[in-house]
Formats: structure tokens, C-alpha cells, sequence
């Protein structure tokens, strides 16, 4: 589960995939490259050995962080009742 503190503040990309339980480093990768292409957060990368890389909000990003943290609480608050409608689907589909 994601918690509301990413990107709070610069972050390193291992720091933020230890937030995200279950993510692969392909899938955050990619999602990672999106943001940035449509220029919700920045990508720096660190004079550091090994080289390293950290993201940030831009403003734009800044500004989708209300509607985001209230889909996010809509989502945690009716996960079970979205996962008990997959499950009735799933059952209705397997006897087509």
C-alpha cells in the first residue's frame, strides 16, 4: 500500500519502491518516466557513487496532490466492496 508521504521531499527511487508494496522496478520505472513526461515531478540525477536519482514534484504534480490523496482515501475506504464486485463479475463471467 502507498503511503500519502511520497513525495513530500526529494526522494530516491529505491525510498519510494520501499513505499510501494508490490511494485516492480519495471513498473516504477516506466511510471516514473510518464510523471515525468507529463511534468507532475523532476527527475535529478545525483553526482554520487554509485550514481543515484531522486524525484520531486513539480508544481503541476503539487497541485493533483488533494485529488489524489482523496482518491487514494475513496480507494483504501471501498477496496472491499470494489474487490467483492470483481468477485461477483469473475463468478458471472466463468458461467457465460
Amino acid at each position: 500500500m502507498m503511503t500519502m508521504e511520497v513525495l513530500e521531499q526529494p526522494t530516491r527511487f529505491n525510498e519510494i519502491k520501499r513505499q510501494l508494496d508490490g511494485v516492480t522496478q519495471r513498473v516504477l520505472t516506466q511510471t516514473l518516466r510518464r510523471l515525468e513526461r507529463n511534468g507532475l515531478i523532476r527527475r535529478r540525477v545525483l553526482e554520487t557513487s554509485p550514481v543515484g536519482v531522486e524525484y520531486s514534484l513539480t508544481p503541476l504534480g503539487e497541485s493533483f496532490r488533494g485529488p489524489f490523496i482523496g482518491l487514494l482515501r475513496w480507494t483504501i475506504e471501498h477496496s472491499a466492496e470494489v474487490t467483492a464486485a470483481q468477485a461477483e463479475y469473475d463468478e458471472r463471467s466463468s458461467t457465460r
